[in-house]
């Protein structure tokens, strides 16, 4: 695929903005906070031509902070190629549930273009409520976030349906045990994946044989990328699929080195552990907030959690863990936390009655700033992603 190829597929999403050499893709249905931050980076004078890097697709993570990471056809190809030949796939197609602002969705396009593949673009709502596309003969794959998942596997006639599928990609946040042993007892052609939205997407991933042989690590790295861990167990990559820097400015990025934990087991494979800027320090114990989710997750009490560390008076950190509200029902903590040890489990449980979710159905978990008089007692809650991998990408797809 030339640039004029992936250019006209990147106007035909209908979400693209061109500022002179430079294409952006972001939500159109973003907080007004956040449209007034992207308007400003859109604004930025670049300090190069556009000529590598003219793609530029939002990205924020956890940090909040809206940033466009610059890609072009070299960086999204190689991302094509070392898919394919991870999974063995000469031609890609897809049903495609997520927008095409993501990066996940964006690249479940180019895989399709690129290969000679149909890309068959579906309402997530539709698929929930039961319709479903009948799916033609040949190698099919779709994308899904844990929680989008989850709610497939309630609904027998999705099961079937999924089934027929030669892969099934998971990410945009961590898969919980049960989930995943769930999905490997449905026999699902599952592959859990890392990737972020700086490299053009999945740069590891399980293949279905794998997880139905039971193991639930993210996989091995595709064949055109590098991952090594850093220091403190910072996660490193380095690959052709890496971006061009951010917007405006056009630094090449030989290596990422990314916000997430992880290490690599005597087979080579990935195993994400969380956010380095996520630890909870509590009582001078380190707890990794997404091994605590997949605990109470696990524990079948909750249908999403979210867990963080609010300052504490008495432990530094205090650990504490949103849920969704639901009326008349209350989860039972002593079952919810029987996995986990003292430290790890969560000095408070907090309803939301406001759950919010991103288009691409990943809970957006509370962030506490608590002042500093009461700092164990109150929290003012704002949105941003959870991710466990990149997760906003941390996980794409």
């Amino acid at each position: 695929m030339d640039r004029v190829e992936l250019s006209a597929l990147v106007e035909a999403t209908g979400l693209a903005e061109r500022r002179g050499a430079f294409v952006f893709l972001s939500d159109p249905n973003a907080s007004a906070a956040a449209r007034t931050q992207v308007e400003a980076v859109r604004a930025t004078v670049p300090g190069d031509s556009g000529e590598r890097g003219w793609l530029c697709m939002a990205t924020g993570g956890s940090s909040g902070a809206v940033r466009f990471a610059r890609h072009d056809e070299n960086t999204l190809m190689a991302a094509v190629r070392g898919f394919c030949a991870h999974f063995g796939l000469e031609r890609v197609n897809a049903v495609d549930v997520l927008p095409a602002f993501h990066v996940s969705g964006l690249m479940a396009r180019v895989r399709c273009a690129a290969t000679g593949g149909r890309h068959w673009p579906w309402s997530w709502k539709e698929l929930q409520a039961g319709t479903r596309p009948e799916l033609p003969r040949g190698d099919w794959v779709i994308s899904l976030v844990p929680s989008q998942l989850q709610q497939l596997l309630a609904q027998p006639d999705a099961v079937e349906w999924l089934r027929r599928f030669r892969l099934i990609m998971i990410g945009g946040g961590p898969t919980w045990p049960h989930l995943a042993e769930a999905a490997a007892a449905a026999r699902l052609p599952v592959g859990l994946s890392y990737g972020l939205t700086e490299t053009a997407a999945m740069v590891a991933a399980l293949r279905p044989e794998e997880f139905l042989a039971g193991e639930r690590s993210c996989g091995k790295p595709l064949p055109h990328v590098r991952i090594t861990i850093g220091d403190e167990g910072a996660v490193w990559i380095a690959g052709e699929s890496n971006f061009r820097g951010y917007f405006p400015d056009g630094q090449e990025e030989m290596a990422v080195r990314t916000e997430d934990l992880g290490r690599l087991d005597e087979r080579g494979n990935l195993h994400v552990l969380g956010r380095r800027d996520a630890v909870i320090i509590t009582g001078g114990k380190k707890v990794h907030p997404v091994e605590v989710e997949r605990a109470l997750m696990a524990s079948g009490e909750f249908r999403d959690v979210a867990v963080i560390g609010v300052p504490d008076n008495e432990w530094g950190e205090a650990v504490v863990a949103f849920y969704p509200a639901a009326a008349g029902v209350k989860p039972d903590l002593a079952n919810a936390t029987r996995e986990l040890a003292g430290h790890q489990r969560p000095k408070r449980f907090l309803p939301l009655a406001d759950w919010p979710r991103t288009p691409k159905a990943k809970s957006t978990a509370p962030r506490c700033a608590p002042p500093p008089s009461r700092p164990s007692l109150h929290c003012n809650l704002l949105g941003y992603s959870v991710s466990g991998f990149t997760w906003e990408g941390r996980a794409n797809l």
